[in-house]
C-alpha cells in the first residue's frame, strides 16, 4: 500500500486539484473514530477515492462530521490538526505525512499541487462546532438547536437563519438589534439609544433578556448585546422552549442564540476605529491565537471603547467592554471558558411614550434626533463568566455540561409622563404632543446562575439511524428593583421638550422582588431512514417553574410552583437531494407575569401558560442560492385588562397565522442576496365576554419586507457596494383597534474597500442608515418611540 501511495502521488502531482466551490455537496455522517476508519467511510459516502498507507494514519482519531458538505470540505475536517497533506486529481486523493510530501515536491511536483490544510469548521452534530458559511458568506449552512445539536438547515424541521461575523462587520452592526432585522420575520420594537432593545418574531415580542449565549439563558445584558463579542447570531422562528428550556421571560415567537468568538488556526490581530454621527467614536482590538500541540489551545480577546454624542441631540452613548475566550480542542475533549464585562453609560436616552385614552390619531413623529426627556441617564454593568465541557465517551456517545453566572446592575434616571391630576402610572401624551413629567430613580439588579447538561448517542437499528439526546437545564435568577419618585412636575411637548425636573434627594438600594427557578429535563430522538431522505424528530421537555415575589420587607407575598410538558414533533422529507419538505408541532411555555401596580390585583403572579405552533414549509438549495417558504400558526393566551374591574389577567387568546418567504446566497458571482417577506394574519380570539373579539393585537404588522444586496464591483478591485430596504406595514396601538400607526420604509446604503497598506490588510467601510432621513414611529405594544434619523457610520479595520 505504501508503494502504491507514493506512485500515485508522483504520477498525479502534475494535475491541479479541482476547487472546492465546483463540487456538489453530499450528505456526510461520520462519527468520531480512528482516522483510517473515518476515511474509509468518507469514501463510501462521497465520490472521493482515498489512498493512504496505514502508518500515515496510525494512532490518529477523527472528529465527527455530519451535514451536507462538499466532499473535499469533509476531508479537510477529518484531517484537521493531523499533520497530513493530500494530493488530489479528480476524485482520487492520496494522503502523506508532511515529510513525504516534501520528498514528492523535491522529485518534481509543483508546490501548488499539494493542498495545504486550511482551517475548516463544520457542523458535526456536537454543540461546540460551527457550520461553514454558505455561498456569499453572510449566513451559515447550519446552527445549533440546543438539545437537537448542530445541524444543517436542510436537515432541520424548523425555520432558522444563522448570521456570520462577516455580515456583522460589513454592515457595521453595533448591537444585536442591527443584525436580526435582516429577516422580515424579525422587527425591532425600539430604536438605537434607548433604555433597551426588544424584538418581535412572528408577531410576538422577544426581549433581550430572553437571548441565550452559547446555549445558556440569562447571561447577556438585559438591555443590549454588543456585536463585538459575537461570532454567530442564530435565529429560530417559533417557540424554542423544547430546544433550550423555557426562556426567563417566556418568549414564544422565536429564540435568539449568540455564539462567542473563538481563536482560529490563523493568528489574528485586528484593530478597528469607527465613527458614527454625531461625534461618536469607537475603538476595538480583536486578538486571537492558537498554540500547543495541533493548536489545541486557543485564546481570543476583544476590547471595545466607545463614547460621544450619537443619534440623539446632546446625548451620549458610551461602552466599555472586555471579553476573553479560552478553549481547548482535543481528540475527545473540548472545553471553553468565556469572561465578559460590559459597562454602558447613556445620557439623554431615546424613551418611549404613551397616549391619553381620548387620542384617536397620533401626531406626526418629530425629528429622529429629538429627545423627549432631556436629563435622563442609564448606567449598566454586566459581568459574566461561563464554561462548557464536551467529551466523547465513545465514538458515538458525547456528553456535555455548561455553567454560567451573571451579575447585572442597572441605574436609571427615568421619566414618568403624567397628565395633570392623574396618578403617576397613567402614561399620558395628548394629541398635540403635550404632557407633564416627573423624574424617578428606577434601579434594578439581577443575579443569574444558568446550567445545561446532556448526553447524545448515535446508533443504528438495522437500516434506521438514531440520534438520541437527553438534556437538563437549570436557571436561578434573583431580581430586585426600586422606584423612587420625585415631587416636582413640569409641562413639556414632544416637539419642544424641556429638561425633566429635579430628582429625589435620596436614592435607595433595590430590594429583592422575586426569585425564579426554571428547571427541566428533556429527551429526543431524531430517526433517519430511506438513505437519510426522511428525518423524524420526536421529543418532550418537562419544565418546572418556581417563582416567589417579595415585598420591601423581604417577606414572600405570592408565588407558585407548576410543571408542564412541552412536546415537539418534526419531520423532514427530501424528495430530491437539494429539496427539504418539513413540518413541525411544538409548544412554548411562559412563566406567569407579575401584575403591575396600576391594577387591583397588583403583585399577583399569574400562572404559567402554554403556546402552540403548527408549521410546514419547503427549503430548496439551488447550489449558491437557498429559498424557503413556511406556513405557520402560533396561538397563545393574551394578557389583557378587565377594564370593568381593573384586573389584569390572561383573558382570551392571540392567534398569529403567517407566510414567510426567504432567499439568501449568491445570485451570481460577486452579487450576494438577503431577501425575505412575511405576512401575518393576527387575531384576538376567545376573549372574555367577546371584548375585542376578532381584532388585531396591538403592535403586530400585517406584512414586512426585506431586500439586501451586496455587490463586488468589476471596475475597482476590492470595492463593494451594498444596500438594504426594510418595509413594515401599519400596526394598531391598542387591542380595540381605535389608534393606529402608519407603516414605514427605511433605506440603508453602504460601501467597503479592501486593500493593502504597508503590507497590512485594510478594510474601509462606510454606511448610511435611513438614507432618506425618514421620520416614523416604532411601536412596542401601546407605546411608541421616534426612530433614529439619518445616521452615518465610518470604520477602518487593519489586520497587522
Amino acid at each position: 500500500m505504501s508503494a502504491l501511495a507514493v506512485a500515485l502521488a508522483l504520477a498525479l502531482a502534475a494535475a491541479p486539484a479541482p476547487t472546492l466551490a465546483q463540487e456538489a455537496p453530499a450528505r456526510v455522517d461520520i462519527p468520531a473514530q480512528p482516522l483510517g476508519d473515518a476515511l474509509l467511510q468518507l469514501g463510501e459516502q462521497t465520490s472521493l477515492q482515498i489512498f493512504f498507507a496505514q502508518d500515515v494514519v496510525s494512532g490518529l482519531n477523527a472528529r465527527p462530521v455530519s451535514g451536507t458538505l462538499a466532499p473535499e470540505a469533509a476531508l479537510r475536517v477529518l484531517l484537521q490538526g493531523t499533520g497530513i497533506d493530500y494530493v488530489r486529481n479528480g476524485n482520487n486523493v492520496t494522503l502523506s505525512r508532511a515529510s513525504a510530501t516534501g520528498a514528492a515536491n523535491a522529485a518534481g511536483a509543483g508546490a501548488t499541487d499539494v493542498a495545504q490544510l486550511a482551517a475548516v469548521t463544520v457542523s458535526a452534530g456536537i454543540l461546540g462546532d460551527l457550520a461553514p458559511a454558505y455561498a456569499g458568506g453572510q449566513v451559515a449552512t447550519g446552527g445549533s438547536l440546543g438539545l437537537l445539536g448542530s445541524e444543517d438547515v436542510m436537515d432541520t424541521p424548523f425555520s432558522t437563519v444563522n448570521y456570520t461575523s462577516e455580515l456583522l462587520y460589513d454592515q457595521q452592526a453595533r448591537t444585536l438589534a442591527d443584525v436580526v432585522v435582516n429577516d422580515a420575520s424579525v422587527r425591532g420594537l425600539t430604536s438605537t439609544g434607548g433604555f433597551g432593545e426588544d424584538f418581535q418574531i412572528r408577531g410576538f415580542p422577544v426581549g433581550s433578556g430572553d437571548v441565550s449565549v452559547n446555549g445558556l439563558y440569562g447571561l447577556v445584558s438585559s438591555s443590549r448585546v454588543p456585536v463585538q463579542i459575537l461570532e454567530r447570531v442564530e435565529v429560530l422562528k417559533g417557540p424554542g422552549a423544547f430546544m433550550r428550556g423555557i426562556p426567563p421571560n417566556g418568549s414564544v415567537g422565536g429564540a435568539i442564540n449568540v455564539v462567542a468568538k473563538r481563536a482560529d488556526d490563523e493568528p489574528l490581530a485586528r484593530a478597528t476605529l469607527g465613527y458614527m454621527s454625531k461625534s461618536n467614536v469607537t475603538g476595538q482590538i480583536d486578538l486571537g491565537r492558537r498554540f500547543g500541540e495541533d493548536n489545541a489551545w486557543g485564546v481570543r480577546f476583544n476590547g471595545v471603547k466607545r463614547g460621544g454624542e450619537a443619534t440623539l441631540r446632546d446625548g451620549k452613548q458610551g461602552l466599555d467592554m472586555g471579553a476573553v475566550g479560552v478553549d481547548y480542542r482535543g481528540d475527545r475533549l473540548r472545553w471553553s471558558l468565556d469572561a465578559i464585562h460590559q459597562e454602558d453609560v447613556l445620557e439623554n436616552i431615546r424613551s418611549q411614550i404613551g397616549w391619553q385614552d381620548d387620542v384617536s390619531e397620533l401626531p406626526a413623529p418629530p425629528d429622529g434626533r429629538t429627545n423627549f426627556y432631556p436629563g435622563t441617564r442609564l448606567t449598566q454593568r454586566d459581568s459574566t463568566v461561563m464554561s462548557r465541557l464536551e467529551y466523547d465517551f465513545t465514538d458515538r456517545i458525547t456528553g456535555h455540561v455548561a455553567l454560567g453566572y451573571r451579575d447585572g446592575d442597572v441605574r436609571q434616571i427615568f421619566p414618568v409622563t403624567v397628565a395633570a391630576g392623574l396618578p403617576a402610572q397613567r402614561l399620558s401624551v395628548d394629541s398635540d404632543g403635550n404632557f407633564n413629567v416627573v423624574s424617578t430613580y428606577y434601579d434594578s439588579y439581577t443575579k443569574t446562575f444558568s446550567g445545561d447538561a446532556g448526553l447524545t448517542a448515535r446508533f443504528n437499528t438495522g437500516s434506521v439511524g438514531h440520534r438520541v439526546a437527553l438534556g437538563m437545564t437549570y436557571l436561578d435568577q434573583e431580581a430586585g428593583n426600586l422606584y423612587t419618585r420625585g415631587d416636582d412636575t413640569v409641562a413639556s411637548n414632544i416637539y419642544d421638550p424641556v429638561p425633566i425636573p429635579p430628582l429625589p434627594g435620596t436614592r435607595g438600594e433595590p430590594p429583592k422582588v422575586s426569585d425564579t427557578a426554571l428547571t427541566s429535563i428533556a429527551i429526543s430522538d431524531t430517526v433517519s431512514f430511506a438513505d437519510d431522505r426522511v428525518l423524524l424528530t420526536l421529543g418532550a421537555r418537562r419544565q418546572t417553574v418556581d417563582v416567589d415575589s417579595y415585598n420591601a420587607a423581604g417577606a414572600v407575598t405570592s408565588g407558585y410552583r407548576a410543571s408542564a410538558v412541552s412536546p415537539v414533533a418534526g419531520i423532514v422529507v427530501k424528495p430530491w437531494d437539494n429539496v427539504s419538505v418539513y413540518a413541525n408541532f411544538t409548544q412554548g411555555l411562559t412563566r406567569g407575569t407579575v401584575v403591575g401596580e396600576q391594577y387591583e390585583n397588583r403583585g399577583e403572579v399569574l400562572a404559567p401558560f402554554k403556546s402552540k405552533q403548527y408549521e410546514t414549509g419547503v427549503k430548496v438549495d439551488w447550489g449558491k442560492l437557498t429559498t424557503t417558504a413556511a406556513l405557520y400558526q402560533i396561538a397563545r393566551p393574551a394578557g389583557q385588562a378587565d377594564t370593568e374591574n381593573n384586573i389584569y389577567g390572561y383573558f382570551g387568546e392571540q392567534r398569529n397565522r403567517g407566510l414567510e418567504l426567504t432567499a439568501y446566497g449568491e445570485i451570481m458571482p460577486s452579487l450576494r442576496l438577503l431577501a425575505s417577506a412575511a405576512f401575518i394574519d393576527s387575531e384576538l380570539t376567545k376573549t372574555q365576554g367577546g371584548l375585542n373579539q376578532g381584532n388585531r393585537p396591538s403592535g403586530v404588522p400585517t406584512s414586512t419586507y426585506n431586500l439586501g444586496l451586496d455587490w463586488d464591483t468589476p471596475w475597482v478591485d476590492g470595492l463593494s457596494l451594498n444596500g438594504r430596504v426594510i418595509r413594515t406595514s401599519s400596526v394598531y396601538l391598542n387591542n380595540n383597534n381605535t389608534l393606529g400607526l402608519s407603516g414605514y420604509t427605511r433605506l440603508d446604503v453602504g460601501a467597503r474597500y479592501r486593500t493593502e497598506i504597508a503590507g497590512k490588510e485594510v478594510v474601509l467601510r462606510a454606511n448610511i442608515e435611513n438614507l432618506a432621513d425618514k421620520r416614523y414611529w416604532l411601536a412596542s405594544g401601546s407605546f411608541v418611540t421616534n426612530a433614529a434619523g439619518r445616521t452615518y457610520m465610518l470604520s477602518a479595520s487593519v489586520n497587522y
